[in-house]
C-alpha cells in the first residue's frame, strides 16, 4: 500500500475510532498547529502518557525499542526509568520501571535493537563519579550490571553499530567550587549479547592534552575560582551525536564542539561555535515593554547548544544544533546580569560611544522597555584597559544551526522561531512552561530550543526541534543543509490552563488539560520500526511529566526506484502490461475492502 492510500485509510479508521474511544491523558482538544504552504511533511499528536507529576522532571529523555514496542522514559523525579507499552501509540501505558539505586538520579537512557539498554546514574553528590547501568528492555525486572564513569554523566547514546555506549560526563563544580571535576567522555565497549559491560570495557576520553590552548581558539574558558584551575575542569560535555566512527560532543557552557575518535577513545579536536550578531539578526529583548518587538540590537548571541544530531549528505557529515544557551550561576560564581545593571554600583559601564550611540542613546538602550532587561554574561566583552564593556553577549541563539563536522556553519534559522511563534501565539509569545505570562522569556533565551533529533522520510531529511519554555516542536526540511526550510509547528498545550496558579488538589486534572510543558528529549521512530507503521516522534516533557507521541506524515510520494534499462518493444509492452495489472489489482483490493466492510456490517445487523 502506498503512502497516500495508507494515509487515507488511517483517516477513515481515525474517524471510526473517534465514535467509541475517549480522549487520552494530556492530549489537548485543539493543539496549536501550523504548516507551511509548500511543506513536504506534517506533524500531529496522537497519544500521550502522563505521570501526574508537575515540575519535578518526571519525563525527560526518551528512547524506543522496536522489537517490544516500548518507550523508555527517564523519570528523574523517581530516580527510575518508566517502561511504557506503546503497541497502541495512541495510548501508551506504564508496564514497569528500572531503578538506578537509592538516592540517585537517572539522567539519560539509550537502547540497542536487541534490547540492551544503557542508562546514566548520577549519585547524591553530583561531583562524585557517576555510573552506568545495563538492563534488558524486553525483561526489565533486574539491572544486569553497573560500571563507573565520570562525574555527572548527563547523556548516553549507543552507537549505530551497537558496539559502544558513549557517555557525556558534564563534571559541574560544587556550589562553592570546593571541587570541580574534569569533564570527559566515557567510551564503553558493549558485549555482543544482552549483558552488562565490565569496568575493563570503560575508557575515558579526557581534555588534558588541550591544556592552555582552548581559550586562545575562542572556546569559552571562564568562571574558574576555588578548586577550578584547568581547562579540563572548565569543559562541560552535554550531548553526543555519532557519525562515521566519530562522536561530536556539545560543550554547552564553553560554546564549543569536541570531536572524539571512538575506536581510540581520544579527543581529537575542540572547536568554537561563534556567535549570532544581533545587529543583523533580530530578537525580542524585553519582557517589560508589553508588546512583541522583534528587532535588531547591538549584542551578540552565544549559541551554546544543548542537543546535537548528525546526518550525512553525499558522504559529508553535518551537525544539527539546538542553540539553547546556558549560564553558570553557582554560590561561588555567577556570570549572569542584566544590561541595565552595567554602570551601577558593582559593574563597569558600557563603553562611551558603544555601537555608535551617544550617552543618551546608551541610557535609552539600557531602559527596561528597550534592552535593559536582557540577560548577558559579564565574563566576556569587558575592555580591561578602559574598564568598560565594549561588547555584550547574551545567552543562546534562539535558533538551530547546521555545521560541517570541521566547524563551518552553513545554516542558521535566525529569528524564525520567534517570528513564527509570534504569528501563531500572539497572546502567549515567549511564555514560560510553568505559567502563562506574555513574553516572560523575552529577556532570557526566548522560546529556548533545547532538544533536537533528525529523521528521514521518503528520501528527505527532517530536523525536529523542541522548545523548553514555550513548548512545542518545530519541523524543518534539512535535506539541503545550506537551505533548510520551515515545514510545520505543533504544540500540544492548552494555554488557558495556568499550572502555577493551581493548588495541589487540582494538579492532576490541570495536567490532563494543560498538555505538554517543557519539551526536553526527542526521539524519531521511522515507519519501519514503529508500532503503527507510521513515522513517529516521541517527546519527553519535564515540567508536565508527559511522554507524548506525534505522527509525522510525508506530503510527497516516495522517490521512484531507478528505471530498468529499456531493452526493446517487448520489454516496454510488458511494463505497460504490468501497470495495467497493478491498476486491476488495486481495483480488486478496493472491492475486497468494500466487501469486507459489507460483511462486517451485515454480521452486526444480524446479531442486533
Amino acid at each position: 500500500m502506498n503512502r497516500m492510500s495508507r494515509a487515507g485509510l488511517a483517516a477513515v479508521c481515525a474517524t471510526s475510532l473517534a465514535l467509541t474511544s475517549v480522549a487520552h491523558a494530556a492530549v489537548v482538544d485543539t493543539p496549536v498547529h501550523d504548516r507551511a504552504t509548500d511543506a513536504t511533511a506534517d506533524i500531529s499528536v496522537i497519544g500521550s502518557y502522563g505521570t501526574g507529576v508537575f515540575n519535578e522532571s518526571a519525563a525527560e529523555i526518551v528512547s524506543f525499542h522496536p522489537a517490544t514496542k516500548r518507550i523508555l522514559t527517564v523519570n528523574a523525579n523517581s530516580g527510575r526509568i518508566d517502561i511504557l507499552d506503546a503497541a497502541d501509540p495512541t495510548a501508551p501505558k506504564k508496564i514497569g520501571e528500572v531503578s538506578g539505586g537509592e538516592n540517585t538520579t537517572i539522567n539519560s537512557v539509550s537502547v540497542r535493537p536487541d534490547g540492551l539498554a544503557v542508562a546514566t546514574v548520577e549519585p547524591e553528590n553530583k561531583t562524585d563519579n557517576g555510573s552506568v547501568i545495563f538492563f534488558d528492555a524486553a525483561n526489565p525486572g533486574e539491572v544486569l550490571g553497573r560500571v563507573e564513569v565520570g562525574a555527572l554523566p548527563d547523556m548516553v547514546t549507543v552507537t549505530p553499530d551497537g558496539a559502544y555506549a558513549l557517555v557525556a560526563n558534564e563534571g559541574e563544580p560544587a556550589e562553592d567550587y570546593s571541587f570541580d571535576p574534569e569533564g570527559s567522555v566515557s567510551v564503553i565497549k558493549l558485549p555482543s549479547a544482552v549483558a552488562a559491560a565490565t569496568q575493563s570495557d570503560v575508557r575515558t576520553a579526557d581534555f588534558r592534552a588541550f591544556e592552555g590552548t582552548l581559550a586562545d581558539k575562542g572556546v569559552h574558558i571562564y568562571g574558574q575560582v576555588g578548586d577550578s584551575t584547568t581547562e579540563a575542569q572548565n569543559l562541560e560535555p552535554e550531548y553526543i551525536a555519532v557519525s562515521g566512527g566519530k562522536a561530536y560532543v556539545t560543550l554547552q557552557e564553553n560554546n564549543a564542539i569536541a570531536v572524539v575518535d571512538i575506536a581510540t577513545a581520544t579527543v581529537e579536536d575542540v572547536w568554537p561555535l561563534g556567535y549570532t550578531d544581533r545587529r543583523e539578526v533580530p530578537m525580542d529583548t524585553s519582557d517589560k515593554d508589553g508588546t512583541i518587538d522583534i528587532r535588531t540590537a547591538p549584542v551578540k548571541g552565544i549559541l551554546q547548544p544543548d542537543s546535537i544530531a548528525a546526518y550525512d549528505v553525499d558522504g559529508t557529515t553535518y551537525l544539527v544544533l539546538a542553540n539553547e544557551g546556558d549560564a553558570r550561576d553557582w554560590e561561588a560564581y555567577s556570570e549572569e546580569e542584566r544590561i541595565k545593571k552595567l554602570g551601577g554600583k558593582k559593574l563597569p559601564p558600557i563603553c562611551e560611544g558603544y555601537a555608535g550611540m551617544t550617552a543618551s542613546e546608551i541610557e535609552d538602550f539600557q531602559s527596561d522597555e528597550n534592552a535593559g532587561r536582557l540577560k548577558i554574561t559579564t565574563a566576556f566583552g569587558l575592555n580591561e584597559g578602559k574598564n568598560c564593556y565594549d561588547d555584550l553577549y547574551t545567552y543562546g541563539g534562539r535558533s538551530f544551526s547546521i555545521f560541517t563536522a570541521d566547524g563551518k556553519r552553513v545554516f542558521d534559522s535566525g529569528a524564525e522561531f520567534e517570528e513564527i511563534t509570534a504569528k501563531l501565539l500572539p497572546e502567549h509569545f515567549n511564555t514560560n512552561h510553568t505559567e502563562n505570562e506574555f513574553e516572560s522569556r523575552s529577556d532570557d533565551k526566548g522560546p529556548e530550543p533545547e532538544g533536537i533529533t533528525v529523521g528521514e522520510i521518503n528520501g528527505r531529511t527532517y530536523a525536529f526541534i523542541g522548545f523548553e519554555r514555550l513548548g512545542g516542536v518545530m519541523v524543518y526540511d534539512i535535506t539541503d543543509p545550506a537551505n533548510a526550510t520551515y515545514q510545520a509547528y505543533i504544540n500540544n498545550r492548552d494555554f488557558s490552563v495556568n499550572m502555577d496558579a493551581l493548588d495541589d488538589d487540582a494538579i492532576t486534572d490541570g495536567l490532563n488539560q494543560a498538555g505538554d510543558l517543557g519539551a526536553e528529549g526527542l526521539t524519531f521512530v521511522p515507519a519501519k520500526n514503529s508500532p503503527n507503521g507510521e513515522n513517529l516522534l516521541l517527546v519527553g516533557n519535564e515540567v508536565s511529566g508527559t511522554t507524548t507521541v506525534f505522527q509525522v506524515d510525508s506530503l510527497i510520494e516516495a522517490p521512484a526506484a531507478p528505471a530498468a534499462p529499456d531493452t526493446g518493444s517487448a520489454q516496454s509492452s510488458l511494463s505497460k502490461g504490468g501497470v495495467i495489472a497493478i491498476a486491476l489489482a488495486a481495483v480488486a483490493a478496493c472491492i475486497g475492502i468494500l466487501g469486507g466492510l459489507g460483511h462486517i456490517l451485515n454480521t452486526f445487523l444480524e446479531h442486533r
